[in-house]
């Protein structure tokens, strides 16, 4: 089979007028990047000169978190954050109990807040974006910016063949973790500068050339330790790609046919449980959250690497087409016309919730107690799961995407923020408290996945040799770990306590 030709990447780069810019070579080709913190807060106020009124337009997963973490970080500057939601909404209590209110006119009825705010972060479910956008866009005032922390909107707009508004600026500030995490690391690090989730940004319009800097200031008022540059349509590509492969969906599968695997060889359920999901959730991550995918090769011993590279070989291959379909019914939007469809069918099929299982019934008694029994890397488990990662890693590459949105959406968003959720809580709550939009990825391509490893990958390795002690020299010398070694340094100056 003829090689797939990879798209070449150019270089990455962005400048500022208020912020300082650095830049970083990564496999080649340079990108630029903003060091953020707590230090940089004094520069908000000139970033965000001539907007009095930030709208957040709902609470769902981002909301709360992008709310409260702007609020805090831009009080005493003058620019005022105000909540917009539907009238009736469930939500308004919420906000109210967060400190937003109609009183002091930080609460209010969402167009009434969009059509008063310079800024209008718009974080409703992407399902309502399609349904609400044309109301959204009339609301907005001329030279206003639109931000968006998804690129769902835009991939929406391009299927039904429409635009934005061309009279408002429109960015993107995409926090790489669910909501959760973006208001927990921010809440950890209030002493400790630089604790947060990174994010990328990007302008879609820039109607005066301020719209970068109020992306940057955006970024920075979340907590961002690092942000990196995107476009709206890569990250609506690479994001939407990457729940339904390794960040949410391809992860369910796999530790659903882990499982099964293991009691099929007979162990029982909590020690199924254990080197199925407890050690990818545990050691399996913290070993690539600090010493990246071939950290996992040289931890094993020898029986354990055995496991790791048979494991690792037959996933890669298995996983890798199936990637590729996912990403060619994302570019296509055949993804997006399908979170749409399913918004429509809430009303009688509304989504259930995925912890019923017998897997995460063994997972939630096995949480009780959790520290009485030893939970170590496990070679197969650890194998199966670097395969899948790599498969993603690799059909990003080939379709041109930088390498800090590769490695932040593929990895580090992976084992730095939603499987410490697993982890703690199991896949129901890291699934359930993403959008939408990931939720219905997840539902839809997990089980696809779970079937490949159940009805392909693990029969065949029955009938074949095993892997060799060698690894495959494209793993050994990926270009992806010496990206990670270099992103590595970059990362929040806390890890992220879920509780």
């Amino acid at each position: 089979m003829k090689p797939k030709q990879q798209v070449k990447r150019v270089p990455n780069l962005f400048d500022s007028r208020v912020f300082p810019v650095e830049r970083i070579e990564l496999d080649g080709v340079e990108e630029s990047f903003l060091r953020g913190g707590r230090n940089l807060f004094p520069l908000l106020p000139k970033a965000l000169a001539g907007i009095s009124q930030i709208g957040v337009i709902g609470w769902g997963s981002q909301g709360p978190a992008q709310a409260q973490n702007l609020r805090e970080s831009l009080q005493g500057t003058g620019t005022r954050v105000t909540v917009g939601l539907r009238t009736g909404s469930e939500s308004f209590m919420k906000a109210k109990a967060a400190g937003f209110s109609e009183a002091d006119g930080t609460l209010g009825e969402m167009f009434s807040v969009i059509a008063a705010s310079d800024l209008v972060i718009l974080l409703i479910s992407d399902a309502a974006q399609a349904q609400l956008y044309k109301k959204v866009f009339e609301a907005l005032r001329p030279g206003a910016t639109l931000g968006l922390s998804h690129g769902f909107l835009l991939a929406y707009l391009e299927a039904v063949g429409e635009h934005f508004p061309a009279t408002v600026n429109v960015i993107a500030v995409c926090p790489k973790g669910m909501g959760p995490s973006v208001r927990r690391l921010y809440e950890q690090g209030r002493e400790v500068n630089g604790a947060g989730i990174n994010t990328s940004f990007g302008v879609e319009q820039d109607l005066d050339g301020r719209a970068t800097d109020i992306a940057l200031a955006w970024s920075v008022a979340l907590g961002a330790p690092y942000t990196f540059k995107t476009t709206l349509k890569s990250e609506v590509v690479s994001d939407l790609f990457g729940e339904r492969s390794i960040l949410l969906g391809a992860v369910h599968g796999i530790v659903e046919a882990l499982y099964q695997r293991y009691l099929d060889e007979g162990a029982k359920p909590e020690a199924a449980f254990n080197r199925a999901c407890e050690s990818l959730t545990g050691p399996i991550r913290q070993i690539i959250s600090r010493n990246g995918l071939v950290g996992l090769d040289e931890h094993l011993d020898a029986n354990g690497r055995r496991d790791f590279r048979r494991a690792y070989d037959a996933t890669y291959a298995s996983f890798k087409g199936v990637m590729a379909e996912i990403y060619d019914e994302v570019v296509s939007g055949n993804e997006v016309k399908s979170v749409v469809m399913a918004a429509k069918r809430f009303s009688e099929y509304p989504m259930t919730t995925i912890e019923g299982s017998p897997m995460w019934t063994a997972g939630a008694d096995f949480r009780r107690h959790r520290g009485q029994i030893k939970t170590d890397v496990d070679g197969f488990t650890a194998g199966t799961f670097a395969g899948a990662m790599m498969a993603q890693v690799d059909i990003l590459e080939e379709h041109g995407h930088p390498y800090s949105e590769i490695a932040n959406e593929s990895i580090i968003e992976a084992v730095d923020s939603l499987l410490p959720y697993m982890h703690a809580r199991g896949v129901a709550y890291m699934v359930d408290n993403c959008s939408t939009t990931a939720r219905l990825g997840t539902r839809k391509w997990g089980p696809r996945f779970q079937a490949i490893l159940e009805q392909v990958t693990f029969p065949a390795m029955v009938d074949r040799e095993a892997t060799p002690d060698q690894m495959p020299e494209r793993f050994l010398t990926h270009p992806v770990h010496e990206v990670l070694h270099k992103l590595s340094e970059m990362r929040p100056a806390l890890d992220i306590a879920v509780t």
